[in-house]
């Protein structure tokens, strides 16, 4: 009897450290008001193959034209400027090597995005275009510890007009915004990473398996969960919903079909490939 009692008792701790690693921010939480919108263009509305590629201008002024928030990526130039873009590499996007990161904003101009005549942008310039007509939604790209990234960000978020929020993968992002910045709305990024055979490597599973279930939550403290879709079963991000009461973003749904099968699984949607028909919120619901 004696030794159910005891493993009773540490399967309740086990259960309640669990519980305490998960959860997310849940006293002082900030005004949530980007996400007033349900939907979010992914990188904007964009065609590749067109002049408004991925993380370009023309596709950001097309998703505040037809009145949808907005996702973008930010990360840093070698010299330290703010610019929109998602992969570390340039390869993809602009048929280059290397990473942005050691690129200067000078150097990056002279690039073009897919087979448009568009450039990289930068944050200043994608702001003062968008002005607060639509709710953002900035993840900050960040692979190392160095937080310069977040702190050139929010320089110019500080003076924005709108209302926005910040999401990253990296928890160290999220942790520098708790501290420096509570009053902003954070959210983290996960995927099922262990089901993904690139991120298989063993040194990398169990900080992977972390972040994978949200147990680095008690850094960060997030205010909402922004989730691959694919893998919306994670007890972990059911937990953060349904037991903690924050809202879970889905990543990235790409027809009508996914948005109904996602429907009641999370609160804000994410999209590409697809304009999602009624979703959309007057443009100037967005501003401050």
């Amino acid at each position: 009897m004696i030794k159910v009692l005891t493993a009773a008792l540490a399967l309740l701790a086990l259960a309640g450290i669990y519980l305490l690693m998960i959860m997310p921010r849940m006293f002082g939480r900030p005004d949530d008001r980007a996400f007033q919108t349900r939907m979010f263009a992914h990188r904007g509305l964009f065609n590749n193959h067109t002049e408004a590629p991925e993380n370009s201008m023309p596709a950001f002024r097309r998703a505040v034209k037809e009145g949808f928030g907005i996702e973008l990526d930010v990360q840093l130039t070698r010299d330290g400027v703010p610019v929109i873009f998602h992969d570390f590499t340039l390869t993809r996007a602009c048929g280059k090597h290397g990473l942005l990161g050691s690129y200067s904003w000078e150097e990056l101009k002279g690039l073009r995005l897919f087979s448009s005549q568009e450039r990289i942008p930068r944050l200043d310039e994608f702001l003062a275009m968008v002005d607060g007509q639509v709710p953002l939604l900035v993840e900050i790209k960040s692979n190392t510890p160095g937080m310069e990234v977040c702190r050139k960000t929010d320089e110019l978020l500080s003076s924005y007009p709108g209302v926005y929020c910040i999401e990253s993968f990296n928890p160290l992002v999220l942790l520098w915004y708790r501290i420096h910045r509570s009053g902003i709305m954070r959210g983290q990024l996960s995927d099922g990473f262990v089901h993904t055979p690139e991120y298989r490597v063993w040194v990398h599973r169990p900080f992977l398996l972390a972040m994978q279930f949200l147990l680095l939550n008690f850094l960060s403290r997030p205010d909402f969960i922004s989730y691959n879709a694919e893998y919306r079963a994670n007890l972990s991000r059911r937990l953060c919903r349904s037991l903690f009461r924050r809202k879970s973003a889905a990543w990235v749904v790409r027809s009508e079909e996914e948005m109904e099968k996602y429907r009641h699984h999370f609160d804000v949607f994410i999209f590409d490939g697809f304009v999602p028909e009624g979703e959309s919120l007057d443009p100037g619901d967005g501003s401050a």
